[in-house]
């Protein structure tokens, strides 16, 4: 009885200090409330981030922001068309020995840090951009056969220019798939915007507390995986997956229509660890279905190729992830 008690001390603790980090947020960050919640959600459920927006909507500043609330080092890397994989991975130089010989030893580069901030990662070649996979799979960095654990927790947080922006390359689909979630970031409001310009052209700037620690956060990840997941609901997070699939029959009519390729097996997983990482932060000890539908947007968008028609027609993932959540909704009902 007393475990049980102190489990349940555990999750009210997790809700709680999950209020105060994005409170302290949204006391530094004007509006964007959801994307602070998408990327919360992704950082402590062990989950990479790729944010979308248009240059000058705030992307950076929340990854810093969160680095200080979370008291996490922070690496900021920003991509370039002439970075090379060296650049990030780091690389082996000569140096003189204790006996005076030349010897190899390896000099970190700036993956070797608890978030990596890979600004603009869109405006590198697919070979730098390639140069993250090994580091996102397996947190590990592999350089002249050597292998180098990276520092846990381990996350990128990548920021990204809508991909019809000049000077950008697309993303890889196997490291698109890397991301736990693509967060769309949007133009502030009216009011946003005002306040915007009075917190940042006056003489006072707010100040971030340090909300939680390393081991805190590593305590939150492993907290989320013990979630319930009723088989119901684990029955419908994979339906929810089947439908992305044009070949599924049970897709909807215009997944069939404009969908080259659906979601795979990471997709599903994603979803999973991404809905219980919201019921933790929500006070709840189980997964629902509004869980599932809250993190399905931005956990599969990315993962939905459009075929020619679907892009020629002006199609959106989101657009069709909201047909295959209306199904999803008649099945349970």
């Amino acid at each position: 009885m007393s475990q049980l008690i102190e489990k349940e001390n555990q999750f009210i603790t997790a809700a709680e200090q999950f209020k105060m980090v994005k409170q302290e947020l949204m006391n530094f960050i004007v509006g964007q409330e959801e994307v602070i919640d998408q990327v919360l959600w992704s950082i402590f459920s062990g989950g990479h981030a790729l944010l979308e927006g248009l240059p000058g909507l705030g992307k950076t500043m929340l990854v810093r922001s969160i680095s200080a609330c979370l008291d996490l080092s922070f690496n900021r890397i920003q991509f370039t068309p002439d970075l090379m994989p060296s650049d990030i991975t780091g690389t082996m130089i000569l140096q003189p020995g204790i006996d005076g010989r030349q010897e190899f030893a390896f000099h970190e580069g700036p993956l070797f840090g608890n978030i990596i901030l890979a600004d603009e990662i869109n405006r590198a070649t697919p070979k730098t951009q390639s140069s993250l996979l090994e580091a996102m799979a397996e947190q590990t960095v592999t350089v002249m056969g050597s292998t180098k654990q990276l520092s846990q927790p381990f996350f990128v947080l990548a920021t990204q220019n809508p991909i019809d922006m000049e000077g950008t390359y697309p993303l890889p689909e196997a490291q698109m798939d890397r991301f736990i979630c693509k967060i769309h970031v949007d133009y502030p409001t009216k009011a946003e915007l005002k306040e915007i310009a009075l917190r940042t052209t006056g003489l006072v700037v707010p100040k971030l507390n340090k909300i939680l620690g390393t081991a805190d956060v590593i305590a939150l990840q492993q907290l989320s995986k013990e979630i319930l997941v009723s088989d119901d609901l684990l029955n419908a997070a994979v339906s929810m997956i089947d439908a992305t699939h044009p070949a599924s029959a049970d897709a909807p009519d215009r997944i069939k229509q404009y969908v080259q390729f659906g979601s795979g097996p990471r997709g599903l997983q994603s979803l999973i660890q991404m809905a219980k990482t919201r019921a933790l932060f929500s006070g709840r000890y189980h997964v629902s279905m509004g869980d599932l539908k809250r993190t399905a947007i931005p956990v599969l968008r990315h993962r939905l190729l459009l075929n020619f028609e679907g892009e020629a027609n002006g199609i959106t993932p989101d657009d069709l992830i909201h047909d295959v959540l209306e199904q999803a909704g008649k099945d349970v009902s």
